[in-house]
C-alpha cells in the first residue's frame, strides 16, 4: 500500500468526521499519521450512541462522567398502575410484546420498536447520528407512539425525556419560564470540557399530536396540552437512577394535588402524574408530556461545533438515507442463504444483528476485587472448596479505580454488562459488519487487564451495573479464569487480512466514509500491524497468566503424556459448579480433586496457542511463532494422551481415585466434543468418526432444535438447576457448526458424514431460533431440547445472534456426493 493513498483516505475522513483542513496532513511522510488520525475519526465516529444499554433508550457519549439521555413513559388512565406501569430500565416479563433494533448501524443510527403490551402502546424510535465537527457531531431521535389495536378509544400516555450532567460544565433550560408550561419547542443549552457547547431541542411535534383535555379546575393550574420542565440538582452518583428522581419530584405534586382537592374530588390520573414546571439551571431536566392517541415529537442534539444545528427535516431525511444504507450494507454482508432466502428470514436476521450492536454499552466505574490472594485459593488440598469459601468470607474488598469499557452485552434486560466469554461470540458477527468496531472492543477488553494478566471474567463497572447484580457475584477474584473466546476474533481478523491481500483494493467510497472507517484495518496494513503489536504483549501476558495460575498437575500422579506441562484445572470449582468455565453446571468428578484435568480448558489453551502463533506470524515474531508452535503441538498430543477414553470413544475429564490413580469421568457432551469445537482435531484423526457420531445421535446428543448440552443417556440429564444439563445453547452450537463445516468442505474419510450433519443442524438450529422468534417476540438464552421453546433470559440477543453467521453459511444440502463416508 502507497503511503499517498493511504493520507489520501486520512485527508477524506478527516474533513468528514473531524471537520480539520488538509493542511499540513499530505506534508508528513510518516505512517504514524495515518494511524492517529485514523484512530481520532473511528473515535469520533463511535463516540455517541445509546450505550445505556440497560434501558429501552438511553444515549451516552464514550467520555466518562459526561452528558446522558433517556426516555420513561406509561399509560395514565388509573391511579393504581400508573407509577408500576413507568418504563425506564429494561426488564424481564415486564409486560413487554416484544423489543429492540429493526435496523441498526452503530456509526449512523437506526430504527428500535418498542412493543408495550402493558401499556398499551407501540413506540417507535428512530435515531440518528450527524458528523460533523470536533465533538463526535450531532445526534437525534424521532419518537413516535401508536396505540395497540387492544387499547382503551382515548389511549393516555406520558413521556418524560430527560438530560442530565455528571462532572464538570452546565445544562439550563434556555426558554423563558412560563409557571402553565410550555406551548412550543423546549430548549436545553449546556457546556462540558469534551462536548463544548451543546444544544438539545425538544420538539412539539407535529400539529396532528392531540393532548388530553378535561373539566377539572386543575387543568388550568398546568394544562395537558403544554409541555413541563422540572429543573433539578441531585448528587451526581445518583443521577442514573432517574426514575426515582421522577417518583420523588412527582410525589410532591400528587400530595399537593390531594391536599387542594381531597379524595373525593381528585384530579384525573393524567393530570396528577405530570411534574410542575421548573425551568431553570440543574444537573438533571425532566421534559414531560402528555398525549391522548397517537403522538410524535423530536430530540435534536446539536454541536456547537458542527457546521449547522440538526433540524426536524435533517432528521427527516436522514431515517430515509440510513434505513437505505443499512439495507444495502446487510444485503452484501449478511443475506441469508438458502434454504433462508425468503424475506422473512432477511427480516429475522437484521433484527438479530442490530439488536447484537444496538446492544453495545459503554461503562464506567470501579468493580469490587478480592486481592487478598489467599493461600487457599490455589485449591492444591483436598476439600479446597471449603477453604476457599472460608477465606472468601474473611477477605477484605476493594473497591477499585474507576476505568472505561465498551462491549456488547448478553442481555440488555437481565445481563446488562460485560462477560469476557460472551464477548468473543457476540464479536463473531460484529466482526464482519464492522471490523474496526470490532477492534476497538476487543483493545477495550484488553486494556482490563491488569499487571499480572488477569482479567475479570464480569465486569460490573459502577452502581448502575451493579444494582442488577446479586451481592453473591459481584466480587472478581484474580486467581479465575474465563474461556479466552477473544482469541477467536484476533484469529478471524489475521484471516481477514490474508484475504484482504489477496483482493485488489477497491476505491475509496466518498458518499459513505464510515464505510471507511468499518474497514480501515484491512485496507491499510499500516493500521493492522500497528493495532496487532499494540495488543501483542497483552496477548502474551494474558496467555502466560493463564499457564501459571489454570495449570494442571500431571507429574504427582505418574500420568503418561507426551508432555509433563501441558496440563490443566479451572480454578473456582465447588462440588456442583465450575462458573469459571462458563458451563456452570455441567457434571464433572465428585467430589472435586486438587488433581482434576478439564478437557475444555486444555482445548481452550490449544486455541490459545494458536491463535498468537499465528499472529506472531503476521508481525514477524519468528522465534515466538516457534515457541508457540510447540505449545500447539504439546497441547494436541496431551489432549489425546490425557483425555481421550478408549472404552467409552470419547473425550473426558481426568480426576483422581481414591486409589491415587488417574481416571477419567466421562459425561458425554459439550465438554466431550471440545477438541473438535476448538480445531483441535484434524480431519483425519481417528477421533473424528467417534466424535461426529457422539453429535448426531439422538439417544445422545442430536436434537431436532440443536446439539443437546448433555447426553440423554446421562444421568444427571435435565436434573438440578438444568442449566447446562440439557438445554441447547446456540453458542456452542455456532462452535459445533463451524467444525462440522470445515470437515465438510476439505478431502477426507468423514467428509459426507460432516456434510450431512451440517445440513441437517444448520436448518435445525435457524428454523427453531426464528419460530421461537416470531412466537415470543424474543431470542433466548436456551433452547428446551425436547420443545425447542426459548427459556431462561429473554431479549437474549448476545451470542443467540450467532444465528446470523448460520443464516449466511454456505448450504450444502444440495451438493453431491457418494457414500456416507466420502464425497
Amino acid at each position: 500500500m502507497h503511503l499517498s493513498s493511504c493520507l489520501s483516505l486520512v485527508v477524506q475522513i478527516c474533513i468528514y468526521f473531524l471537520g480539520l483542513s488538509t493542511s499540513g496532513v499530505l506534508a508528513t511522510g510518516d505512517a504514524s499519521v495515518l494511524i492517529n488520525e485514523i484512530s481520532k475519526a473511528n473515535n469520533q465516529s463511535l463516540l455517541w450512541g445509546p450505550y445505556k444499554s440497560n434501558l429501552y433508550f438511553g444515549v451516552h457519549p464514550r467520555i466518562p462522567k459526561s452528558l446522558l439521555a433517556g426516555l420513561m413513559w406509561a399509560k395514565v388512565d388509573n391511579y393504581a398502575t400508573a407509577q408500576d406501569n413507568f418504563r425506564h430500565t429494561c426488564e424481564q416479563h415486564s409486560g413487554m410484546a416484544g423489543y429492540g433494533w429493526d435496523e441498526y448501524d452503530i456509526r449512523k443510527g437506526g430504527r428500535q420498536t418498542i412493543h408495550d403490551a402493558g401499556n398499551t402502546i407501540d413506540i417507535t424510535i428512530d435515531f440518528i447520528k450527524v458528523p460533523g465537527g470536533v465533538h463526535g457531531g450531532s445526534w437525534a431521535a424521532r419518537v413516535k407512539g401508536v396505540p395497540r389495536e387492544d387499547a382503551p378509544e382515548a389511549q393516555l400516555t406520558t413521556m418524560v425525556f430527560y438530560a442530565g450532567l455528571e462532572g464538570l460544565g452546565s445544562l439550563e433550560v434556555a426558554n423563558e419560564p412560563d409557571p402553565l408550561g410550555f406551548e412550543g419547542d423546549v430548549k436545553i443549552t449546556g457546556m462540558t470540557p469534551d462536548l463544548g457547547d451543546f444544544t438539545i431541542d425538544v420538539t412539539a411535534g407535529p400539529d396532528s399530536n392531540e393532548h388530553p383535555h378535561h373539566s377539572h379546575p386543575s387543568y388550568d393550574e398546568k394544562p395537558l396540552d403544554r409541555t413541563m420542565v422540572a429543573s433539578l440538582f441531585m448528587p451526581q452518583e445518583f443521577l442514573w437512577q432517574t426514575k426515582i428522581i421522577l417518583f420523588t419530584h412527582m410525589k410532591t405534586e400528587v400530595d399537593a394535588y390531594f391536599k387542594t382537592y381531597g379524595t373525593d374530588n381528585p384530579p384525573p390520573p393524567p393530570q396528577v402524574f405530570t411534574i410542575a414546571n421548573t425551568p431553570k439551571e440543574g444537573n438533571i431536566h425532566l421534559v414531560q408530556k402528555v398525549f391522548q392517541g397517537a403522538f410524535e415529537f423530536d430530540i435534536l442534539f446539536s454541536s456547537g461545533s458542527a457546521p449547522e444545528p440538526v433540524t426536524s427535516e435533517t432528521l427527516t431525511k436522514a431515517i430515509d438515507t440510513t434505513s437505505l444504507s443499512f439495507s444495502d450494507r446487510f444485503d452484501k454482508i449478511f443475506a441469508p442463504k438458502a434454504p433462508f432466502d425468503a424475506p422473512e428470514y432477511s427480516e429475522f436476521s437484521k433484527s438479530m444483528l442490530s439488536n447484537l450492536v444496538g446492544g453495545i454499552g459503554y461503562f464506567y466505574g470501579g468493580g469490587i476485587v478480592d486481592r487478598s490472594a489467599a493461600p487457599e485459593y490455589d485449591e492444591e488440598n483436598e476439600g479446597f472448596w471449603e477453604e476457599a469459601a472460608e477465606a472468601r468470607a474473611r477477605a477484605q474488598l476493594i473497591d477499585e479505580e474507576p476505568r472505561e469499557l465498551f462491549t456488547c452485552v448478553p442481555s440488555r434486560p437481565f445481563f446488562p454488562r460485560g462477560f469476557l466469554w460472551d464477548e468473543g461470540f457476540h464479536l463473531l458477527p460484529v466482526i464482519d459488519w464492522d471490523t474496526d468496531l470490532a477492534l476497538e472492543i476487543v483493545r477495550s477488553w484488553f486494556n482490563q487487564m491488569d499487571e499480572d494478566g488477569w482479567i475479570a471474567r464480569e465486569q460490573i463497572l459502577g452502581l448502575e451495573a451493579r444494582s442488577k447484580v446479586p451481592p453473591e457475584f459481584q466480587v472478581q477474584y484474580p486467581h479465575y479464569a474465563n474461556p479466552p473466546t477473544l482469541f477467536l476474533i484476533l484469529e478471524a481478523f489475521v484471516d481477514k487480512l490474508k484475504s484482504a491481500e489477496a483482493t485488489p483494493r477497491g476505491e475509496l467510497d466518498r458518499d459513505d466514509l464510515a464505510h471507511s472507517l468499518r474497514s480501515a484495518h484491512l485496507e491499510h496494513r499500516e493500521l493492522a500491524d500497528s493495532y496487532l503489536r499494540s495488543i501483542y504483549p497483552l496477548l502474551k501476558k494474558h496467555y502466560f497468566w493463564f499457564r501459571r495460575t489454570q495449570w494442571g498437575d500431571i507429574k504427582s500422579y505418574d500420568r503418561k503424556a507426551y508432555s509433563m506441562k501441558e496440563g490443566y484445572r479451572w480454578r473456582g470449582r465447588t462440588v456442583q459448579h465450575i462458573l469459571t468455565s462458563g458451563l456452570d453446571d455441567y457434571p464433572r468428578a465428585q467430589p472435586p480433586h486438587p488433581g482434576e484435568l478439564h478437557t475444555d480448558l486444555i482445548s481452550w489453551m490449544g486455541m490459545v496457542s494458536r491463535s498468537i502463533r499465528r499472529i506472531a506470524e503476521a508481525i514477524g515474531e519468528t522465534e515466538d511463532a516457534e515457541e508457540f508452535q510447540e505449545y500447539e503441538t504439546a497441547i494436541t498430543r496431551n489432549i489425546d494422551d490425557l483425555h481421550w477414553d478408549e472404552e467409552a470413544q470419547t473425550y473426558c475429564d481426568s480426576t483422581i481415585d481414591d486409589y491415587e490413580e488417574s481416571v477419567h469421568v466421562c459425561h458425554k457432551g459439550y465438554i466431550s466434543i471440545f477438541p473438535f469445537l476448538t480445531g483441535m482435531i484434524g480431519p483425519d484423526s481417528p477421533r473424528l468418526k467417534p466424535t461426529l457420531d457422539l453429535i448426531s445421535d439422538p439417544r445422545e446428543l442430536w436434537s431436532d432444535y440443536g446439539i443437546r448440552s448433555l447426553s440423554k443417556k446421562d444421568e444427571f440429564y435435565g436434573t438440578g438447576e438444568n442449566y447446562w444439563r440439557s438445554p441447547v445453547w446456540i453458542n456452542m452450537n455456532y462452535m459445533v457448526l463451524k467444525s462440522l463445516y470445515d470437515v465438510a468442505t476439505v478431502s477426507g474419510p468423514h467428509q459426507a458424514q460432516a456434510k450431512q450433519i451440517y445440513s441437517d443442524l444448520r436448518k435445525n438450529l435457524v428454523e427453531n431460533i426464528y419460530r421461537e422468534w416470531k412466537k415470543t417476540g424474543f431470542a433466548w438464552e436456551q433452547y428446551n431440547p425436547e420443545t425447542g421453546a426459548g427459556q431462561r433470559t429473554q431479549h437474549f440477543t448476545g451470542w443467540t445472534s450467532l444465528v446470523v453467521k448460520m443464516m449466511v453459511m454456505p448450504d450444502l444440502s444440495t451438493s453431491s456426493g457418494s457414500g456416507h463416508d466420502e464425497l
